[in-house]
């Protein structure tokens, strides 16, 4: 609905105070319109007010809207981690470790990479997407996970492969705008719902991401009836697995050509009250001060410092999995870890999509992201404790116990995206969404060494 919180940039919503001078402006294409006792103000050829317009005549689920969320997210989120599964043998293969044991250190740059390059560009993306609008940043960050994702699979020497994930973080601004995106296309009682699919199909790219990197790396040696030594799969050992991913970013950019764009491209109209002109100069004054947004500033902190947690969680549990039960760990193989992480996967899925937005109608987000964070601390006790329990049992209280650990940390991610997009007006919501992925990208860089030498 046009002129609701937070989007001083749209269409403003005039009260019965502020009727149009005559019935012929009210019905023209480019003026103000009559929607349940209230006059909204909508500029023919600005793609916002078009947007705002069909909202607020269908207040049903925008489907078509949210599966361009949905997938996009997912382009953004499988190159993250599709590499981790090989990382070790193509560093091995690229003969720039002298040992054996030399090889992690030289995969850690590697994995880095991507997040500095997302650190240093996050913010501009967001900018960019304030002023260009979210489609056209969306567009050039899905076309270039085509182009990098494909020439890291290509990858000759160790700094063609640094260089490509730098390059594929740095240009692949996509994140943040369509976090903004989400909530523009939707109206405000749909929002969790809009903002849960965010972070539901990043979840499950993460998750399907390392197991495309497993299955189809090395094609040549785990599928020799099908790849050829001599075919590319089999000069290029690690292509296979960064091919699917790109194939399935092109069709996705393919697709946006149909995708609406959300920002408004106008000024408020010259003839509106002064009621509009009040928001309006409050909006810009908002502008002025992004840093000194409390509201704002508070929930990118809380965001960064649980990325952090999230992502320390991520890189000790696998490795706690598969440790000896002499050391601690619980002595399971990979192909276990990786059943475990399936199952969380769907969990999410069905959290995300039936369960979440129930609980953020009832709580809102700031009561459900406290809940969530309490209930975290004990069930992360009792992970030392699974180390007595033997099977089938460890199984059961495994997966139960990483669904759920997962599911509250999504539910505080998600509450933490609804309070940033819904602290800033519209025309600040790119930028503001690229400053927190900015923050997150720099904690997430720290997060793997930290976990590691704890």
């Amino acid at each position: 609905m046009a002129g609701r919180r937070g989007d001083s940039a749209a269409a403003p919503l005039l009260e019965n105070k502020a009727a149009p001078a005559s019935a012929s402006e009210a019905e023209a294409g480019g003026g103000y319109h009559h929607h349940n006792n209230n006059y909204y103000y909508y500029v023919d050829g600005c793609p916002g007010c078009a947007v705002d317009r069909r909202k607020a005549a269908s207040p049903g689920i925008p489907y078509a809207n949210f599966i361009y969320v949905w997938i996009v997210t997912l382009c953004t989120a499988l190159p993250i981690s599709s590499l981790f599964p090989f990382l070790y043998f193509m560093i091995r293969d690229l003969n720039v470790a002298e040992r054996t044991e030399d090889i992690g250190f030289y995969a850690g740059f590697v994995g880095a990479s991507f997040m500095f390059g997302r650190c240093l560009t996050s913010t501009a993306w967001g900018i960019a997407a304030d002023r260009i609008g979210r489609k056209p940043v969306v567009v050039f960050g899905i076309s270039s996970v085509v182009v990098f994702n494909t020439l890291f699979g290509l990858s000759v020497n160790y700094w063609m492969a640094i260089a490509t994930r730098f390059l594929l973080g740095a240009l692949n601004g996509l994140l943040g705008p369509i976090k903004a995106y989400a909530i523009e296309v939707c109206r405000p009682e749909h929002e969790a719902l809009a903002l849960s699919l965010v972070s539901t199909a990043w979840g499950i790219g993460l998750i399907i991401g390392p197991a495309l990197g497993g299955y189809l790396a090395l094609p040549a040696e785990n599928f020799p009836a099908i790849f050829s030594p001599d075919s590319v799969f089999g000069r290029f050992p690690y292509f296979l697995p960064c091919l699917c991913t790109s194939v399935f970013a092109a069709a996705v950019l393919v697709s946006c050509i149909w995708m609406p764009e959300t920002l408004h491209r106008h000024k408020v109209h010259e003839s509106t009250s002064q009621d509009v002109e009040k928001v309006q100069e409050s909006g810009i004054r908002k502008k002025k001060s992004l840093f000194r947004n409390w509201p704002l500033m508070s929930s990118i902190i809380v965001y960064c410092i649980f990325s952090f947690h999230d992502m320390a969680y991520t890189e000790v549990f696998s490795l706690w999995a598969e440790s000896d039960k002499k050391y601690g760990g619980l002595s399971l193989s990979s192909e276990d870890v990786g059943q475990v992480l399936a199952v969380t996967g769907a969990s999410l899925l069905v959290y995300q999509l039936f369960l979440y937005p129930r609980i953020n109608k009832v709580l809102g987000p700031i009561k459900s992201s406290r809940i969530a964070a309490i209930l975290c601390i004990p069930i992360l006790f009792a992970y030392p404790y699974m180390t007595y329990i033997s099977e089938p049992g460890l199984s059961i209280i495994l997966n139960i116990a990483s669904a759920i650990k997962n599911n509250l940390a999504v539910t505080i991610i998600t509450g933490t995206f609804i309070l940033q997009n819904n602290a800033v007006p519209q025309d600040q919501r790119g930028a503001a969404n690229g400053l927190s992925m900015t923050g997150m990208s720099f904690f997430k860089a720290l997060a793997p060494a930290g976990a590691g030498i704890v």
